[in-house]
C-alpha cells in the first residue's frame, strides 16, 4: 500500500496542476485561414526540424498561434507521436533469438 502512495500522489499533483491550465482566448480563432486539424498534424510531423530551425531564426515557430484550439492540438499531438516517430516507434520490442 505504501509502495503505491508516491506514484498516486505524483499523479494527483500533476492532475491538479493540469486543472489550472487554460487556453488564452486570443490564441483560439475560427476562420478559413486559421490552422486546424490537418495543419496541426503537419506541424507535429515537422516538429523536430522546426524546433532546430527555431533555434537559429525568429521567423520559424513550432506551434501556430492563433489556431482552432482542440482540433489543432489533437492533430499536433498525433503528428508528434505517430508520424514524427514518438512513442509509437519507441515502444516496439525486439524479438530475442
Amino acid at each position: 500500500m505504501v509502495r503505491h502512495a508516491r506514484p498516486l500522489a505524483a499523479a494527483a499533483l500533476l492532475i491538479l496542476l493540469a486543472a489550472c491550465a487554460r487556453q488564452v482566448p486570443d490564441a483560439v480563432s475560427h476562420g478559413a485561414d486559421v490552422p486546424g486539424f490537418w495543419w496541426g498534424l503537419w506541424h507535429g510531423f515537422i516538429f523536430p526540424w522546426a524546433w532546430i530551425g527555431s533555434l537559429f531564426s525568429d521567423e520559424i515557430a513550432i506551434y501556430a498561434v492563433p489556431n482552432t484550439g482542440g482540433w489543432y492540438d489533437f492533430g499536433f499531438f498525433l503528428g508528434i507521436t505517430m508520424l514524427g516517430g514518438g512513442s509509437f516507434f519507441g515502444s516496439k520490442r525486439r524479438s530475442r533469438d
